[in-house]
């Protein structure tokens, strides 16, 4: 007598215990394949700059981490700086119509299975740009330092302008504390990308611009630049 029909006697299981047990290896399997998140993710790798190295992962329910390499500042004062690289890590949340924006463009050019750089020559360097893909679809990734495709460009803008708000984020903790005076030309620039939609998601850094409004040892414009800005948060501007 064969392993499975002795088990099928000594148990009295009406199904063949090693069916169900093939059965529940299948079923955990697909279970495992189909639970994996669609995700996006954008690296930026370039020498030079304040934050060379960037990478920000988002899940389709806007939900998503950044992680970068950041100059580290010693000083307000322009000319001290160090050398040395600040690795940042904290959550990033985007809104659900930023998400649902970058999730459909990136299906719609198969999930970067595709060509996503340019034909031309003698281009800038503007810093290589990996956009990938994961998801139950299958995955997908291009590499590409500029791109002829404008859904393309598309991401790469919405991206940068997700990386600046974070950026600008970390200089108004930074000036919040040693540097009062370059709070209020910073705030500025902010306003101004806002409008220009080079800064988007300001909710992820609306603790600091609480911060700030609650400083009433800081200038009445700077508080009340910050204080606008989180109007348009809050309006979902």
């Amino acid at each position: 007598m064969n392993r499975c029909a002795w088990l099928m006697l000594a148990i009295g299981m009406a199904v063949s215990p090693c069916f169900a047990f093939g059965e529940l290896q299948r079923s955990v399997g697909n279970s495992a394949g189909g639970s994996q998140k669609p995700t996006v993710t954008f690296q930026f790798d370039h020498d030079g700059l304040p934050v060379p190295r960037y990478t920000i992962v988002l899940h389709e329910d806007g939900s998503g981490t950044y992680h970068a390499e950041e100059v580290e500042r010693r000083s307000a004062d322009s000319a001290v700086q160090q050398v040395s690289m600040k690795q940042v890590d904290r959550p990033v949340s985007v809104s659900f119509e930023t998400a649902a924006k970058i999730f459909a463009t990136a299906r719609s050019l198969n999930r970067f299975n595709i060509f996503c750089g340019t034909k031309a020559k003698n281009v800038a360097d503007t810093g290589q740009k990996i956009l990938t893909y994961a998801g139950p679809e299958g995955p997908g990734t291009c590499t590409y330092h500029y791109s002829d495709d404008k859904n393309v460009t598309m991401l790469t803008n919405m991206f940068y302008a997700i990386s600046y708000t974070l950026e600008v984020g970390r200089r108004l903790d930074f000036e919040r504390r040693f540097d009062h005076l370059g709070l209020d030309a910073e705030l500025l620039a902010l306003e101004q990308a806002v409008q220009e939609k080079n800064a988007l998601e300001i909710a992820n850094i609306a603790p600091t611009l609480d911060a700030i409004v609650a400083n009433v040892d800081l200038m009445q414009r700077v508080r009340t630049r910050a204080s606008k800005l989180l109007e348009q948060t809050a309006a979902g501007k």
